[in-house]
Order: C-alpha cells, then structure tokens, then sequence
C-alpha cells in the first residue's frame, strides 16, 4: 500500500496534501479571526475583572489589605502553573479545542468566583481563580492557531494585530461593564453575567476549521507510534514537520539544543518587560501621583489618552514588524519604551511633558505585542509552537509579581523616592527586555523555510 501524501485540489475548500486541507477560503479565515479576536476579548474581560472588582470583594470578606495582597499573589503564582499546562494541551489536542477549552475555562472562573463562599473565600478563590490561566493564555492558542493558517499571506502580522488590541477592548468592556452592573447586581452578578458571552464564544468555536499543521502532526505522530519512521519523516516533510524528537514531551522539546538558547532568551525578554508593564501600567497611577505629583484626576486621564495610544501602537508594531522583521521591531519598541520612561521620571513635571512621555512609553511597550506574539508562533516548530508559545506566555504572571515586589524593596531602600524606585524596577527592566530579546533568533527568513520545497501546493496557507 502506498502511504505516500498526495497532492490534489478538493474543489472551493482548496487544495490538500495526503487528505489534509491546506488553503482556506476567505470565509473561513475571517470567520477564524472574528472568533479569536472574541475570544481574547472575553478572556481578558475575566482576566481584568479579578483586580478591577478586588477591593469589593475584600471589603465584603473583611481582609486587610495585606490580605488582598496575599490572595492576588498565590493568584498570579496559580495562573503561572495553569497557563504551562495550556501549552501541552495545544499540541496534543489541537488548536480548535484549545482555543473552545480556555474560553468555556474563563466561564467556569468567572462563574465559579461569583459563587464564592463567604466563609473559605480567601483559600476558595486562590484554587478557583488559577483557572484565569487559560483566559491569560488564549492568546497563546490565537498565536499557534492563526500563525498556522495564516500561513504566508502578506501583511499576516498587521492582521493579528488587530485581533490582539483585543487586550484593551476587553480591559475597556470589563471597566464599563463594573461600572453598570455593579450597584444592580454587586460584584457575584458581574462574574455571573460574564459567563453567558464567554460560553457563546465557545461555543462558535465549534464551527472553526482545525490547523492543516495540527492535523499533520498528528499523522506524523500516529506513525511513529507504528513503528513507520520513514513514513513519517516522509509525510512530515511536506508540512516541514520534523519528526526526531516527537516521542519527547513537547515541555522537554522547548529546551532541546535546536531551540533552547531562543527559549530562554524569549521568556527572559517577556518577563523583564511585565516587569516594565507592571510598574508603569498596572501600577501607573501610584507611580504618576506619588512620583511626579500628577493629581489622580490627571492620572486617570493620561491613562485614557496613552491606552488609546497603546492600541494605535498593535497596528502600527504588526505592520512594521512585516516589513523590517518581528524581532527588531519589539526590541527596538521596548528600548524606546525605556528611555521615554526614563526622561518621564527624571524630566519636568509639568502634565504635558510628563503626559507626552508617558503616553509614547505605554504606545511602544504595549504596541510590541502584536508583533510579539505573532513572532512568538512563527518561531517555534510545529511540534511545539503550543508548548512555546504558552510557556514564554506564562512568564507574565512571574514578571507581575516580580515587578511589584521590586517597586516594593527599591522603594525601602531609596527611602521612598518613586523616581528612583520606578527607574531602578521598571524602567532598566524595559530596556533589559528589548536586549533580550536580540538574543533570540531570528526568523525573518524562514518563512520561505516552512514552505515545502520545490512545490507551491504543499503550502499550508
């Protein structure tokens, strides 16, 4: 019998490679963005609530602040383990499920913490608010999945940029959304409500076309477990799928000689730059207010004006990134980020400069991950772009906490000079961030690699 792929045209779904499909028709490819860029919205709506609605929920439990403190913490430390787990699942289960598993997953927290208990709340939500992982990390599924159907289409980047400024929609909807339903419903009804749209997104999920890349992998895999290696490596060539490390666990694989320096490097430089996020954007008002004397009213208005921004700035990192390569443009975008943090801390204090500064640091912080996440898909193979994905994507969390701990500890030995504390925790690790990621490789060029040699039909686009 031969097991050979073959290559034919299946009429209006496109053509296919040994039974696989690997075109899509317009259709398809705009309904799997509108899906994803829901997706991301609905995750980060969950994801955003937690902070947004915490001091309502201490306030009705009776915890210090020492306690809010404690419990958003062992959150994040929780949401680090589960957002790793997500990375497996994409490999082994395929992108389609992945992506309708961590958005019902957001439905069961939000669900889950509306009904928290009064008397085990602390212990209750520090296991029930892990599950937010697999919100956080749907962006990690969106990467793996469109990367692989996108394919090489022109402008690829600037289109998934458009689908990841579904970070601050989400942010947006979840702070409207607060500010309605709160005084109707209290903070149980907001979490309540946020299931419906959550499960209706997963549900539409259903409808999406699986990864011509997952289904390959899968076949690869079903025939090495037969023992039909030369097959496999056959079959897995036309999807340029290498098969040699396929009996390891893909956790392992991320850190096998071919990619582990561009693993580390990656996850250092998402890391370094939460910590960045965390001191100038989480914590962005404390730092304006106590740092340079900005009033909280002016700062609540320098962070509408420069998120406005930082959406611009998705569009316009995905569309640099096409053109001059993904890794140069986030580095060069989270150095610039540094430098304008630190002219805003040391420079005047008037509100315009301070204002001007502080809107261009969060516009190419920010901005950034279109590209990122993006890069973060294409450079990984195949076999682990879940699993990689995933895992720099869980470094996040870790930079959350870590920025916070160090604003803490440099504030205490500067003896309260924000300034000095900002620019010391946040600030060098912003530009640390876009130095490590040169450390990376660079894959600008192979993109012409994944396609199948000496044959246009074999593309997975």
């Amino acid at each position: 019998m031969d097991n050979r792929p073959s290559q034919q045209d299946d009429g209006s779904g496109g053509q296919s490679v040994g039974g696989i499909r690997t075109t899509f028709t317009t259709g398809e490819l705009v309904y799997a963005s509108v899906v994803a860029f829901l997706a991301w919205v609905v995750c980060v709506y969950d994801y955003i609530m937690f902070g947004t609605l915490l001091p309502k929920m201490a306030g009705d439990f009776g915890w210090s602040p020492a306690t809010s403190t404690a419990v958003a913490t062992a959150v994040a430390i929780g949401t680090f383990f589960v957002a790793i787990l997500v990375g497996p699942l994409i490999d082994y289960l395929g992108r389609k499920k992945a992506l309708m598993i961590t958005t019902a997953g957001t439905a069961v927290s939000s669900g889950l913490t509306g009904l928290t208990p009064g008397g085990l709340a602390a212990i209750y939500l520090t296991v029930i608010r892990a599950f937010s992982g697999l919100g956080y990390s749907e962006q990690a599924v969106n990467t793996t999945y469109l990367n692989e159907i996108y394919g090489n289409r022109k402008s690829r980047g600037f289109i998934y940029a458009f689908i990841q400024g579904g970070w601050p929609i989400g942010v947006l909807l979840a702070s409207a959304f607060t500010a309605l339903l709160l005084g109707t419903v209290g903070w149980r009804g907001v979490f309540l409500l946020a299931t419906v749209p959550a499960l209706i997104v997963a549900g539409l999920g259903t409808r999406l076309k699986e990864s011509p890349r997952f289904l390959a992998m899968q076949r690869v895999r079903t025939l090495e477990q037969e023992n039909r290696h030369d097959e496999a490596v056959e079959f897995g060539r036309h999807f340029d799928i290498d098969v040699h490390h396929v009996k390891e666990t893909t956790l392992q694989q991320i850190f096998e000689p071919d990619i582990r320096r561009h693993t580390i490097f990656l996850a250092l430089a998402f890391l370094t730059n939460w910590i960045g996020i965390q001191v100038f954007a989480v914590l962005g008002t404390t730092v304006l207010t106590n740092g340079k004397g900005v009033s909280f009213g002016s700062a609540l208005i320098v962070l509408i004006v420069s998120n406005a921004a930082a959406y611009i700035g998705y569009l316009c990192h995905g569309f640099v990134g096409d053109r001059i390569g993904r890794r140069l443009t986030i580095a060069g975008g989270w150095v610039i980020s540094g430098l304008a943090y630190t002219l805003m801390l040391f420079g005047p204090s008037s509100e315009a400069f301070v204002l001007t500064m502080y809107t261009i640091g969060l516009f190419f912080i920010i901005g950034p991950y279109a590209a990122l996440l993006f890069f973060m898909g294409e450079s990984f193979p195949t076999r682990v772009r879940g699993t990689g994905a995933s895992f720099v994507n869980a470094m996040g969390p870790i930079g959350a906490i870590a920025g916070s701990a160090l604003l803490t500890a440099f504030l205490s030995l500067s003896g309260n000079n924000m300034v000095l504390a900002a620019f010391l925790s946040g600030g060098l690790a912003t530009i640390l961030s876009g130095l490590l990621m040169l450390g990376t490789r660079d894959v600008k060029d192979t993109r012409q690699a994944e396609m199948v040699a000496g044959s246009t039909t074999s593309r997975v686009r």
